[in-house]
């Protein structure tokens, strides 16, 4: 009996339906996306601005 119950759950999904299963929950939330794209560009720039993030030149010696 409890394995029926269990197996009524289950369903065959096809190859091609396998590459969407996740997709949802592999998305960012646009808040982390815009966090990850200003942490990129201040480090990547060498400078930041009145974000409170890291303030130098670029050159490593701060």
């Amino acid at each position: 009996m409890v394995l029926s119950l269990l197996a009524g759950g289950c369903m065959t999904v096809q190859s091609y339906q396998k590459m969407y299963v996740n997709d949802s929950e592999m998305e960012l939330a646009p808040k982390k996306i815009e966090s990850f794209e200003t942490n990129f560009e201040t480090y990547r720039e060498g400078t930041a601005g009145a974000n409170g993030g890291k303030v130098g030149g670029g050159c490593g010696c701060n």
